[in-house]
């Protein structure tokens, strides 16, 4: 499934690019199983939450953190 989103023209505003545990990375990024957050300066670790493996940069997670409620 990872393999078709790769395929998408990132210019098309729908794409979404994921990091695998193990990455070299700075920044924020939440856990693309469970939405949780982390603040990295190294390698993304395994999430300690679900056991995933693969990473969201948090600018381009809008469902990883929920909104304000009304």
């Amino acid at each position: 499934m990872l393999d078709e989103g790769r395929m998408l023209d990132p210019g098309d505003g729908d794409f979404v690019q994921f990091l695998r545990a193990g990455t070299d990375a700075q920044g924020d990024f939440y856990c693309s199983g469970c939405g949780y957050g982390i603040t990295v300066q190294a390698a993304l670790p395994q999430c300690p939450m679900c056991a995933g493996t693969t990473w969201e940069a948090a600018g381009g997670a809008p469902h990883a953190r929920p909104g304000p409620l009304q």
